[in-house]
């Protein structure tokens, strides 16, 4: 009896120690392997069983994008911004990040036209890179949605104890356990009904989830014009400039605040990723994604400038900052009101955020990069109900223990490499999957700009002369303008498109690279341990899986190439 259970698991293991044996060749197969945007929109996206419910209005990804934004911004970065690295000019780190944002935005808006699935950057690089490029973007995607969902949750905590008039709210309604690693030890019980409760709510409908984060958007948006006039009305203009100037930390400081603060714009991403539901997507996307981005970026600026106004920046609070500014200025009555506001502003960008989520992992599911199980939608709510759940409970798992100063660096990292391999994907497709150039001249142009800006950053972080900085800077326009001058560019005939190609993406490529430079060491050796995690993940499981399926598919269409059941056959193009 023993000898007949073990026999199916050791044919298993033996199948798998011989794909294994395989690893370099279905490497050199699969790596490069791309999908054209026709099989992204129609053949993987059948992989799901049921198709996602077209429900969605280009004004429910504005209230999307903007609820998704706001909460994340305000209330969790700016304190700390404004206390540690630009001082009272940290409006203008949110004006430098913002327009890094907007930069970065363009370029998601023009893929999300051509390829209106609810991968977002995975979809978009798979079908420019290749399999793995894309594999890495999703997988550091999803990591920044987990942690920066655990991260806003925790801060619902401090909030909401600063409602009911708690002062200390950093250490109030959480639960410390000893013997714990320090920045561990404070466990976040109300953080975890949080989560929990928004898992069931987005499992039930992605429509009713909108409508409820398109009335807290209203009421939140409302909520910050109070704060913003009132910070005008009965702050100090005096505080913009005590007790150390505008710019106490150079403007050093305010280019760290940007990267710092960068994690505040990461919501426009989550709008991407409703491209399967929405009605009209080559309309609403630019509408959403843009308009967003756009919105919340005025809106930063003012709440940060209302900060400044109400405390001098020195005595700003790192946890529930707007509402230890009002007891400042003696509305301790305002103090509860902004913590009740501030809860509804986090509980409209987790919503958001874990819609997003979980449609990245639904679309990695669909190319078998990650187990099918993750893929499945469910026929009658059109919801991916599996992949909603299962990291619901991940991002409940790591708010229980995590504070949010731990994450918050690797967060920024792994936003500012997505970008900036979007914005790179977007230059390579224009000039050589359509405008079918060699593609030799723009990959050399991308090796040129990034290393104009790795220069430039450098020189930064060395605090080299200013004629280092110009070089870099000047050669960076040098080469953008020649390469446009001397690279065609085919126009589509598409409804939306980048203007002024190649500068938007050129300068996003730049200030990412800038951004990422300006962050701690210890921000990139944890990005390097998960880097090198995701990788091994592909090489055991991603690569065998998508090549088994590929197998599978083809195999398909040679027995019954008029199956209407199973998927037609996938030509693979290799860049």
């Amino acid at each position: 009896m023993a000898t007949t259970q073990t026999a199916p698991n050791s044919i298993c293991i033996s199948k798998y120690l011989n794909s294994l044996s395989q690893t370099p060749q279905r490497l050199r197969k699969r790596m490069l392997a791309t999908w054209t945007p026709d099989q992204e929109l129609n053949q993987v996206r059948q992989r799901s069983g049921a198709d996602m419910k077209r429900k969605l209005q280009w004004y429910d990804l504005v209230a999307l994008g903007v609820g998704g934004m706001l909460g994340v911004g305000v209330f969790v970065t700016t304190g700390t911004a404004a206390l540690e690295k630009s001082g009272p000019s940290v409006f203008i780190s949110f004006i430098i990040a913002g327009i890094s944002a907007l930069l970065s935005s363009l370029c998601y808006t023009e893929f999300s036209v051509q390829i209106p699935v609810a991968g977002g950057a995975f979809s978009y690089l798979r079908v420019t890179f290749g399999e793995f490029v894309g594999y890495f973007a999703g997988a550091n995607i999803l990591m920044e949605y987990v942690l920066s969902n655990a991260a806003v949750a925790r801060t619902f905590t401090e909030y909401l104890s600063s409602a009911f008039g708690v002062h200390n709210s950093t250490t109030a309604w959480r639960v410390q356990v000893d013997g714990l690693i320090k920045g561990y030890d404070m466990l976040d019980f109300p953080a975890v009904a949080l989560i929990l409760l928004l898992t069931l709510c987005l499992c039930h409908s992605t429509k009713e989830s909108s409508i409820l984060n398109l009335t807290m958007t209203v009421f939140h948006v409302v909520f910050f014009a109070f704060i913003i006039i009132a910070g005008f009305l009965h702050g100090n203009s005096n505080n913009m400039v005590r007790p150390d100037g505008l710019t106490p930390h150079g403007v050093r400081g305010l280019l760290d605040g940007a990267a710092g603060v960068y994690f505040s714009y990461i919501g426009y991403d989550s709008v991407s990723t409703m491209a399967e539901e929405i009605q009209n997507p080559s309309k609403s996307l630019p509408v959403g994604i843009v308009g967003s981005v756009l919105i919340v970026s005025v809106l930063y600026c003012l709440m940060a400038l209302s900060l400044c106004f109400m405390v001098p920046y020195n005595k700003i609070s790192e946890s529930a900052s707007f509402s230890m500014a009002f007891q400042h200025i003696g509305w301790k009555w305002a103090a509860n009101v902004v913590g009740a506001g501030a809860c509804l502003g986090i509980i409209a960008s987790l919503l958001v955020a874990m819609l997003g989520q979980a449609r990245y992992l639904c679309v990695l599911g669909r190319a078998r990069l990650v187990p099918p199980w993750f893929a499945q939608v469910h026929p009658s709510r059109g919801t991916p109900l599996n992949a909603t759940l299962f990291l619901g409970l991940c991002t409940a798992t790591i708010a229980l223990f995590t504070e949010l100063k731990i994450v918050v660096e690797m967060i920024n990292l792994g936003v500012l490499l997505v970008f900036y391999l979007v914005a790179n994907a977007l230059i390579y497709r224009k000039y050589v999957m359509i405008s079918h150039n060699p593609p030799s001249h723009t990959f050399m142009f991308l090796f040129l700009l990034s290393s104009c800006a790795l220069g430039f950053s450098i020189s930064w972080q060395f605090h080299q002369q200013w004629w280092n900085l110009s070089i870099f800077g000047g050669s960076m326009i040098i080469i953008t303008a020649l390469f446009q001058y001397m690279v065609p560019c085919l126009r589509q005939d598409t409804e939306w498109s980048v203007p002024f190609m190649p500068w938007p993406a050129a300068m996003s490529v730049f200030l990412n690279v800038f951004l990422m430079s300006t962050l701690k060491m210890s921000a990139f050796q944890t990005f390097g341990i998960w880097a090198c995690l995701i990788t091994l993940f592909y090489v055991l499981y991603g690569v065998h899986s998508t090549y088994k399926a590929e197998e599978f598919e083809m195999g398909v269409n040679e027995v019954n190439p008029n199956s209407s059941i199973l998927l037609p056959k996938v030509d693979i193009q290799v860049i």
